[in-house]
Protein backbone atom coordinates (compact mmCIF):
# COMPACT_ATOMS: atom_id res chain seq x y z
CA UNK A 1 0.00 0.00 0.00
CA UNK A 2 0.92 3.61 -0.50
CA UNK A 3 0.31 6.37 2.02
CA UNK A 4 0.35 10.13 0.84
CA UNK A 5 0.55 13.32 3.35
CA UNK A 6 0.11 16.78 1.51
CA UNK A 7 1.61 19.89 3.73
CA UNK A 8 2.24 23.58 2.74
CA UNK A 9 -1.23 24.86 2.21
CA UNK A 10 -2.35 27.84 3.84
CA UNK A 11 -3.62 31.46 3.33
CA UNK A 12 -1.29 33.65 0.18
CA UNK A 13 -2.02 36.58 -1.25
CA UNK A 14 -3.41 37.12 -5.29
CA UNK A 15 0.04 36.94 -7.62
CA UNK A 16 1.50 34.81 -4.58
CA UNK A 17 3.40 31.48 -4.57
CA UNK A 18 3.10 28.65 -2.34
CA UNK A 19 4.81 25.10 -2.54
CA UNK A 20 2.90 22.06 -1.59
CA UNK A 21 4.70 18.57 -0.27
CA UNK A 22 3.52 15.02 -0.58
CA UNK A 23 5.31 12.85 1.39
CA UNK A 24 4.92 9.20 0.30
CA UNK A 25 5.51 6.27 1.95
CA UNK A 26 4.84 2.73 1.59
CA UNK A 27 6.76 -0.57 -0.18
CA UNK A 28 5.91 0.10 -3.39
CA UNK A 29 5.44 3.84 -3.06
CA UNK A 30 7.76 4.76 -5.89
CA UNK A 31 6.19 1.85 -8.65
CA UNK A 32 3.47 4.59 -8.43
CA UNK A 33 2.95 7.74 -10.59
CA UNK A 34 1.64 10.75 -8.78
CA UNK A 35 -0.48 13.50 -9.35
CA UNK A 36 -1.80 16.56 -8.33
CA UNK A 37 -5.55 17.44 -8.02
CA UNK A 38 -7.94 20.26 -6.65
CA UNK A 39 -11.31 20.30 -5.40
CA UNK A 40 -12.90 23.57 -4.67
CA UNK A 41 -16.74 24.02 -2.69
CA UNK A 42 -19.31 22.46 -5.76
CA UNK A 43 -16.80 21.68 -7.79
CA UNK A 44 -15.47 18.51 -9.43
CA UNK A 45 -12.06 17.39 -8.23
CA UNK A 46 -9.95 18.50 -10.80
CA UNK A 47 -6.75 17.52 -12.68
CA UNK A 48 -3.94 19.57 -12.13
CA UNK A 49 -0.15 17.96 -13.08
CA UNK A 50 1.22 14.75 -13.28
CA UNK A 51 4.83 12.79 -13.11
CA UNK A 52 7.12 10.12 -12.12
CA UNK A 53 10.05 9.19 -9.85
CA UNK A 54 11.88 8.59 -12.51
CA UNK A 55 12.23 12.03 -15.04
CA UNK A 56 9.92 14.38 -17.17
CA UNK A 57 9.03 11.74 -19.69
CA UNK A 58 5.05 11.47 -18.75
CA UNK A 59 4.76 15.08 -16.97
CA UNK A 60 1.44 16.60 -17.93
CA UNK A 61 0.09 19.59 -16.35
CA UNK A 62 -3.54 21.25 -17.15
CA UNK A 63 -3.96 24.16 -18.98
CA UNK A 64 -5.42 26.08 -16.27
CA UNK A 65 -2.26 25.61 -14.73
CA UNK A 66 0.58 25.41 -17.24
CA UNK A 67 3.00 27.68 -16.76
CA UNK A 68 2.27 29.10 -13.20
CA UNK A 69 2.65 25.36 -11.15
CA UNK A 70 5.56 23.39 -11.47
CA UNK A 71 5.40 19.53 -10.61
CA UNK A 72 9.00 17.87 -9.07
CA UNK A 73 9.99 15.63 -7.06
CA UNK A 74 13.09 14.88 -4.43
CA UNK A 75 13.75 11.16 -4.58
CA UNK A 76 15.56 10.66 -1.51
CA UNK A 77 13.22 12.78 0.39
CA UNK A 78 10.43 10.52 -1.04
CA UNK A 79 8.57 13.80 -1.78
CA UNK A 80 6.25 14.95 -4.52
CA UNK A 81 6.20 19.02 -4.93
CA UNK A 82 3.70 21.54 -6.35
CA UNK A 83 5.42 25.06 -6.70
CA UNK A 84 2.64 27.40 -7.21
CA UNK A 85 2.98 30.79 -8.61
CA UNK A 86 1.20 34.11 -10.04
CA UNK A 87 -1.73 32.49 -7.89
CA UNK A 88 -5.55 33.72 -8.19
CA UNK A 89 -8.86 33.14 -6.34
CA UNK A 90 -9.65 30.65 -8.98
CA UNK A 91 -6.91 28.65 -7.23
CA UNK A 92 -8.99 28.03 -3.49
CA UNK A 93 -9.61 24.98 -3.32
CA UNK A 94 -8.53 21.65 -1.32
CA UNK A 95 -5.45 20.23 -3.15
CA UNK A 96 -5.09 16.08 -2.75
CA UNK A 97 -1.93 14.45 -4.24
CA UNK A 98 -2.23 10.59 -5.47
CA UNK A 99 -1.05 7.82 -6.77
CA UNK A 100 -1.61 5.55 -9.60
CA UNK A 101 -0.53 2.05 -11.11
CA UNK A 102 -0.42 3.86 -14.80
CA UNK A 103 1.64 7.09 -16.08
CA UNK A 104 -0.07 9.45 -17.20
CA UNK A 105 -3.46 9.35 -15.94
CA UNK A 106 -5.23 12.59 -15.55
CA UNK A 107 -8.72 10.82 -14.34
CA UNK A 108 -9.13 10.64 -10.65
CA UNK A 109 -10.49 7.73 -10.37
CA UNK A 110 -7.71 5.86 -12.57
CA UNK A 111 -5.67 6.64 -9.10
CA UNK A 112 -5.46 4.07 -6.50
CA UNK A 113 -3.97 6.26 -3.40
CA UNK A 114 -5.43 9.71 -1.98
CA UNK A 115 -3.71 12.16 0.88
CA UNK A 116 -5.78 13.83 3.05
CA UNK A 117 -5.64 17.27 1.36
CA UNK A 118 -4.21 20.58 1.96
CA UNK A 119 -6.26 23.56 2.14
CA UNK A 120 -4.87 26.42 0.03
CA UNK A 121 -6.79 30.15 0.48
CA UNK A 122 -5.71 33.12 -2.25
CA UNK A 123 -6.94 35.93 -0.84
CA UNK A 124 -7.85 39.27 -2.72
Amino acid sequence: QVQLVESGGGLVQAGGSLRLSCAASGRTFSTYAMGWFRQAPGKEREFIATTTWSGDAYKIYATSVKGRFTISTNNPKNTVYLQMTSLNSEDTAVYYCAASQRVGQVAPDRYDYWGQGTQVTVSS
